[in-house]
């Protein structure tokens, strides 16, 4: 039998394994859903103030997060509001 490497990442989940829970079916078709809903299916170009772009990208670092993801949700607030 071959021996597998595991990525780090694959590492990383392998290690975290007892954090996962099961769902029930009717859960699973609601959390697929609400992440359909969420696709990013349309590109956005829009020109913006350099200081304001480097101070969007320091926020996104603080929280972990990409600038464009965190940019993203930003808009997907405001739109649901």
């Amino acid at each position: 039998m071959r021996k597998l490497t595991l990525t780090r990442e694959e590492k990383m989940i392998e290690a975290r394994m007892d954090e996962y829970v099961s769902v029930k079916k009717d859960d699973l078709k609601v959390i697929a859903a609400s992440i359909a809903a969420r696709r990013k299916d349309a590109v956005l170009n829009i020109r913006v103030n350099r200081f304001d772009l480097e101070n969007i990208r320091a926020k996104s670092r603080k929280l972990g997060v990409g600038y464009q993801t965190f940019i993203s949700e930003i808009l997907h607030k405001i739109a649901q509001a």
